[in-house]
């Protein structure tokens, strides 16, 4: 029996979760190390999925797990991964050492003990980011549909606790008024994805029913389902097609997040800690952007195409809707909420285009998306945490008190507004080429996104970091080693994957080639004419 890899990528942070839960009260320091050492060696897994991996390889998945778990129902533990999960999976074990490291004193003590201000656990804060990591690695994974939707809703309850437990200390109003602000966050970001898991939960449901009903015998299987379909044993009556497909996307669209059901995410983010805002939106978010290309398109092919018009509007709408509200904003953490709702239009936009280019455009921003958003509001963390305002206007002439403060995060903002040489350029460019091929209305009008992102982010910059100096400010001190140790790497990154995204197009094509064959979609053709109709036209 070859060595279970994929169950070990999840069982490490899962593990590593209960032991640094487990640390004496006394010892944080020690829970700290010793929770950064399992998120690194959940990355050392990672990257050997990632060398195990061949992107040629025949079949739609490989490192193929698969146990009997709940017979009479047909559930069985069953995981395996193409290029697209294996790229979210590297980008979630890379970004959780930085957001421990960057979190490092988030959960400490305050000073200030009085019952008001009790003092959180450091324990609990980084069991929870490792629960977390463990359940949305394992959700990349799952290819039993049953499988999947369980931890696509437990990683709701370690959420939920960082959202409302651990929540941000520069809130204004005093910290009885944050913890009040902390705690509504927290229930309506529960009760949003309470709300879209049910919707899902009666899918599933449905489609075990009808798989019942046609195959003798109910399966949650991806690959059987789509085998079945395949061969002419499985033809789901269109009205049942579609309101299955509705169930699972809502649910998905709910976690993506998008318009209109994306209004937790600017208060989740808001009211959370840097690392935790993280957490939400470059590593959570990202596993219903996942599941719309791996469930919505391959479980109902006719479905998605049916629904394609629509979901288009509404990822356009997510688009300038989001970036006219990052205009507009006064906080900063709840500018980068919004700018991830736009980027997330472009990441959907991309996938229901239909042609190669535009899903493997989407899968390119989901990681580059990950890495920029990461970058900016880690140092917009960092850069909280010295003044203790997250409003613009209590900021200006950062640069001349901590340049490379600042200048972290202006790299970290022209990454989010796609600038050439950056990594989510390549990635905004082939979701706007794929989109374009097909739908040039869409495409054209998207491109405003682009112009309003460049708009918010320069205008935060020159808020924050020029001016004049604020006495505030004007004793800010630089970044610390520990800081430019979380920063750099994702600087790195985002330069290194803006001149050469190859290692990352190689991995994700063959499964977005292979997305777009079970939903029966072919890239449009150039409209040029063909020789004889040029030599006719002369």
């Amino acid at each position: 029996m070859s060595f279970p890899l994929l169950t070990a990528t999840a069982a490490v942070p899962a593990l590593g979760a209960i032991a640094t839960a487990a640390v004496p009260a006394a010892k944080r320091t020690f829970a700290k190390w010793l929770a950064l050492l399992f998120s690194l060696a959940t990355l050392v897994l990672a990257a050997v999925v990632a060398v195990r991996f061949a992107p040629g390889a025949k079949g739609p998945f490989q490192l193929t797990e698969s146990h009997a778990w709940i017979k009479d129902f047909g559930v069985r533990y069953e995981l395996g991964v193409d290029g697209i999960a294996v790229a979210l999976i590297a980008l979630t074990a890379l970004l959780v050492p930085f957001v421990i490291l960057a979190g490092w004193h988030d959960a400490d003590p305050l000073e200030d003990t009085t019952p008001n201000r009790r003092w959180r656990p450091t324990q609990g804060f980084f069991a929870l980011v490792l629960a977390v990591e463990a359940m949305v690695v394992i959700s990349f994974e799952a290819t039993d549909v049953f499988l999947f939707y369980i931890f696509f809703e437990a990683m709701l309850i370690p959420m939920y606790f960082l959202i409302g437990g651990f929540g941000d200390r520069a809130g204004s109003g005093g910290e009885e008024h944050s913890a009040a602000l902390r705690s509504q966050a927290a229930v309506k970001f529960l009760l949003y994805n309470l709300a879209g898991g049910l919707i899902m939960l009666a899918a599933v449901i449905g489609l075990y029913a009808a798989t019942a009903d046609q195959l003798g015998s109910g399966t949650f299987s991806l690959t059987e389902i789509v085998q079945a379909r395949a061969d002419g044993k499985l033809a789901l009556g269109t009205g049942t097609e579609r309101l299955l497909f509705l169930g699972f996307f809502f649910a998905f669209a709910v976690k993506a997040p998008l318009w209109p059901l994306h209004t937790w995410l600017p208060g989740a983010m808001g009211e959370s800690t840097a690392p935790v805002a993280v957490l939400i939106t470059a590593v959570v978010d990202k596993v219903g952007t996942f599941a719309m290309l791996r469930f919505c398109l391959q479980l109902f092919p006719e479905a998605s195409s049916w629904a394609t018009p629509v979901i288009l509007v509404l990822a356009l709408i997510s688009i300038l809707y989001g970036a006219l509200l990052a205009v507009g904003q006064r906080d900063i953490k709840r500018l980068i909420a919004y700018a991830s709702i736009s980027h997330f239009g472009f990441i959907i936009m991309g996938i229901f285009a239909m042609t190669t280019q535009g899903q493997g455009g989407a899968t390119l921003y989901m990681v580059n998306h990950g890495i920029s958003t990461a970058a900016l509001m880690l140092v917009a963390g960092f850069l909280i945490s010295r003044r203790g305002s997250r409003l613009i206007a209590d900021y200006g002439g950062v640069q001349k008190a901590a340049p490379v403060l600042a200048g972290t995060f202006l790299v970290g903002g022209l990454a989010t507004l796609s600038l050439p040489g950056l990594a989510p350029f390549v990635s905004e460019f082939l979701v706007l080429v794929g989109t374009f091929s097909r739908y040039p209305a869409v495409g054209i009008v998207a491109t405003v996104g682009i112009v309003l992102a460049a708009l918010y982010v320069l205008v935060l910059y020159q808020r924050t970091m020029t001016g004049p100096v604020q006495a505030e400010v004007r004793t800010m001190p630089d970044l610390k080693a520990r800081e430019l140790a979380v920063v750099a790497p994702l600087i790195a990154l985002l330069l290194f994957l803006g001149v050469y995204p190859k290692p990352l197009t190689d991995l994700v094509n063959p499964a977005v080639d292979h997305t777009l064959s079970v939903v029966d979609q072919h890239d449009p053709r150039p409209d040029v004419p063909v020789k004889a109709d040029a030599e006719a036209a002369k």
